[in-house]
């Protein structure tokens, strides 16, 4: 290696290159930067993956120094890097693009670099001067891209869970908060957009809230199989130039590192070419962000309005709504919801499309695939807190339009068929429609029931009536 005061000189297999000498990364993060400028997405933006290849790589070179593959100088120092990396620094060294060609093996390279030069001047020397300390003979020992690289991402894919699933409790304290506010008004129940039965205006909040935390044990079955890792098979799952014991080794030091439970495979071959884990991580998004997007969708009809829509609730207005209506207000919170969830349900196709055309042992694809993935958890994530927090707990009920609706309202007339049959509740309800008269008025009117039996229909309590007295009406 060669420096002058503004760059070193770094040697790999297709010759050489001048790395700025600022750098902590070297030659082959070099080449990867001047080959895939695409998304201009890096990976520092994705601290949690990171941080993930980062004890993925603290706990390959304590495993290699119990197993006699590393010396403790040398280990001690990657090791040292590593928890530096962790608390925060060099990420800005973290520079290649998400997407990219070789099965992740430029961001596996691009960390064994950082770590390496970090750990060379730990150690009192200058950044690529790796005979002392090589980020490929070291701080890679036993390892592969190929089970480097897919162990961090489910190791990402974790710590994205838990941020969603912080998410989407408050999202869900929010919808129950609203529930408990609204559970005295009654309201039109609707199907295929048209009146069904009365119903709470809290018990459709409730639902909001029950239905999202379904999600909860999707989530939980998603973390069980994110814990099974193919650490140790190396290049395509047969271990070649890894110690016998450091697969189970391994697996043990992330879990103490990290908190979180990891295994090897039972199969390293097959765990090495197969991705149907983030097939489901995927899938379990896009099911989330659809139920999502269906209740954004109500809010939105819910609030429609003010003055010529359904307008039973309002949504908080945020902002102006038009630059030529005077006064209009969107509910523009729901339609970044339902516009974020377009987006997971975009990115779950191409997860899907890259998992499908891996061939033998590898799949070539993983890095889109996380790339998918991990904008997938962010903005879903993101967009569950804002509207938590900018949409959901402002939400107030137009309590006079409801009870207007009610008034006028013929669904009562379901709670009359126990009493009185289908046949003739059907005909009341035409009445009542080209009338315009109210349906207690009409069977009042013809004698139909007694007012015991019309209040306990209709939602009254005082009555110890029930259909089988009068059926013979």
């Amino acid at each position: 290696m060669t420096t002058n005061s503004s760059t070193r000189t770094e040697t790999d297999s297709l010759g050489t290159m001048q790395i700025a000498a600022s750098a902590y990364y070297g030659i082959h993060t070099a080449r990867a930067i001047d080959n895939f400028p695409i998304s201009g997405r890096k990976l520092h933006h994705y601290r949690h993956l990171v941080n993930s290849i980062v004890e993925v790589k603290r706990a390959a070179a304590t495993s290699n120094l119990l197993l006699g593959k590393l010396s403790e100088t040398k280990a001690r120092a990657i090791v040292a890097a590593c928890d530096e990396i962790r608390g925060g620094a060099l990420h800005e060294h973290f520079v290649v693009d998400m997407v990219q060609g070789g099965a992740g093996t430029s961001t596996n390279m691009n960390a064994n670099e950082v770590i390496a030069n970090r750990a060379l001047e730990l150690l009192g020397h200058d950044r690529g001067e790796y005979l002392h300390l090589d980020p490929i003979d070291d701080v890679n020992n036993g390892q592969s891209t190929n089970d480097v690289y897919p162990t961090a991402l489910k190791l990402a894919s974790r710590r994205y869970i838990d941020e969603l699933a912080t998410a989407m409790e408050n999202l869900i304290a929010a919808m129950r908060d609203r529930s408990r506010a609204f559970e005295h008004i009654r309201k039109v129940g609707r199907t295929q957009l048209q009146d069904a039965v009365p119903m709470m205006l809290g018990a459709e909040f409730a639902a909001f809230g029950v239905t999202l935390h379904e999600e909860f044990a999707r989530f939980d079955s998603v973390n069980g199989l994110l814990g099974e890792i193919n650490l140790g098979g190396t290049a395509i799952g047969t271990g070649v130039n890894s110690h016998p014991e450091y697969s189970r080794t391994v697996a043990g030091h992330l879990s103490e590192l990290t908190g979180y439970r990891f295994a090897p495979a039972a199969d390293l071959i097959e765990a090495t070419q197969d991705v149907g884990v983030f097939v489901l991580v995927s899938a379990t998004l896009k099911r989330c962000a659809i139920k999502l997007s269906k209740i954004c969708n109500d809010l939105r009809l819910l609030s429609s309005g003010p003055q010529h829509g359904l307008s039973e609730i309002r949504l908080p207005p945020v902002q102006a709504g038009s630059s030529i209506m005077p006064g209009k207000v969107n509910p523009v919170i729901p339609e970044m919801v339902n516009q974020v969830a377009y987006e997971i349900m975009g990115r779950d196709v191409t997860v899907s499309m890259a998992a499908e055309a891996g061939q033998l042992q590898l799949n070539a694809f993983e890095p889109v695939i996380a790339f998918s993935i991990f904008d997938s958890f962010e903005h879903l994530t993101a967009a569950m807190s804002v509207l938590a927090e900018r949409c959901i707990r402002g939400i107030e009920a137009n309590e006079s339009a409801l009870a207007e609706q009610m008034e006028r309202s013929i669904t009562v007339v379901t709670g009359l068929t126990p009493w009185i049959g289908y046949k003739r509740a059907a005909a009341i309800a035409v009445e009542a429609l080209e009338s315009g008269r109210r349906i207690e008025d009409i069977v009042r009117t013809r004698g139909f029931m007694s007012e015991a039996q019309l209040s306990q229909a209709l939602g009254g309590t005082n009555s110890d009536a029930t259909p089988n007295q009068v059926v013979a009406l």
